[in-house]
């Protein structure tokens, strides 16, 4: 998350084995249920503070659940949030309730020592430790079970790196097949992981199709057929978001390595322009998920100290970047402007176009880059390598 304050919270991931797993389960089991009361109970007695909340719930959850507690107080604390939540939400479905077995620990509930993490007389052994950020405080914490394994998350709050002075832009370029980033000296494609995920979707759909007839769904519900098709969409989701973190974290060590200020598009309200389009390829587009991928290229950029700001799509890949006319389709992804003869691939006429969005100055005290609509800039001779990359007849790729 990124924080105003000068500070980060991120979420450090630990696996731990349990040795009381029983008593850890039970007790999972019933901060659930205690969870989904509170929930409840909040939104009917309007106890959205602290103190109401906490007159209101703290001995049932003690007595009715047999709530450590400080457990206690985090339960009807998380409840407030969720309940919270769902009463800003504009479209208000029915009302929230806990489904997965988790467990809020606030900072001083836990400890950590020796390979063990400890808390209300549960041990439980840490098997994969993240050590990068062991120098900076625990903060709140939670236990989960996902995928019959239990994971730990330790929240934690580090200072901002200072942002550096750009030497050129790295303009990033978002689309279906590839992600194009560079700028007039070089381009660089990475390949989506969109096909693999579209994979999936369609078995998932063909299962749900083929066993959607009335004479199948008592068969169908307890079969294995619908876990199948959750397995499915789940694969889905966890193919893109590998593949968004991975990429984000590459289009950032790029852009650090070269002193380079990232320029992206602002594709937020792009949900209104897909819905003219093919099935197919809307369908891809939206498991594609470009408010993940910004997402994450902004928050690597924090964690990085690498300036980043997000621009007005509209026409980048039609508008001349020599001369600002309207450009033509010439021959499948080939643009030409009839004014000054400019051809290029519209994934490079993107680039050219965002890369001039972003102006850079030489550097003064009072001096900042800024978004503006002026001419490409120019600070330098033509760039003949760039370390891990190769050039062929289409431009840069990374080298293998």
């Amino acid at each position: 998350m990124i924080g105003d304050d000068g500070f980060l919270t991120l979420t450090v991931k630990m696996r731990v084995s349990p040795e009381q797993n029983r008593e850890l389960l039970d007790l999972m089991k019933r901060y659930r249920s205690a969870l989904n009361y509170s929930i409840i109970a909040v939104l009917n007695n309007k106890a959205l503070t602290l103190s109401k909340a906490h007159k209101l719930l703290y001995r049932a959850l003690r007595e009715k659940f047999s709530l450590p507690s400080g457990i206690a107080a985090s339960c009807y604390k998380e409840a407030i949030s969720i309940a919270k939540s769902w009463i800003s939400n504009p479209r208000k479905g029915k009302i929230p309730t806990a489904k997965s077995f988790r467990i809020w620990l606030r900072s001083g509930e836990y400890r950590i020592r020796d390979g063990f993490v400890e808390f209300f007389g549960i041990k439980l052994k840490i098997v994969g430790w993240d050590r990068r950020y062991d120098e900076y405080p625990n903060r709140e914490a939670r236990i989960v079970l996902k995928n019959n394994k239990f994971m730990l998350y330790i929240y934690k709050r580090i200072p901002k790196p200072s942002k550096y002075i750009p030497k050129g832009v790295l303009a990033v370029d978002i689309n279906e097949k590839h992600i194009v980033v560079g700028n007039s000296r070089f381009e660089i494609r990475f390949k989506t992981a969109v096909k693999r995920a579209v994979h999936y979707k369609k078995l998932a759909e063909m299962l749900q199709k083929k066993y959607s007839f009335t004479r199948y769904m008592a068969w169908f519900r307890r079969s294995g057929i619908n876990k199948r098709i959750r397995s499915f969409n789940k694969k889905v989701s966890s193919i893109i978001d590998d593949w968004v973190k991975k990429i984000a974290h590459e289009i950032v060590k790029l852009a650090k390595e070269n002193q380079y200020a990232i320029v992206r598009e602002d594709l937020t309200n792009l949900v209104e322009y897909l819905r003219n389009l093919q099935k197919d390829h809307k369908v891809a587009l939206l498991i594609l998920s470009y408010r993940k991928i910004g997402f994450w290229i902004d928050w690597q950029a924090e964690k990085n100290g690498v300036p980043v700001v997000a621009v007005e799509p509209k026409g980048t890949s039609r508008t001349c970047p020599k001369c600002n006319s309207r450009m033509v389709r010439k021959k499948g992804r080939i643009f030409g402007c009839s004014n000054c003869g400019f051809e290029a691939d519209r994934d490079r006429v993107a680039i050219m176009n965002l890369e001039k969005l972003y102006r850079w100055e030489e550097p003064t005290p009072s001096t900042d880059l800024q978004v503006t609509d002026v001419k490409p800039n120019r600070w330098g001779k033509l760039v003949g390598k760039v370390e891990g990359y190769v050039m062929n007849r289409r431009g840069w790729f990374k080298h293998v």
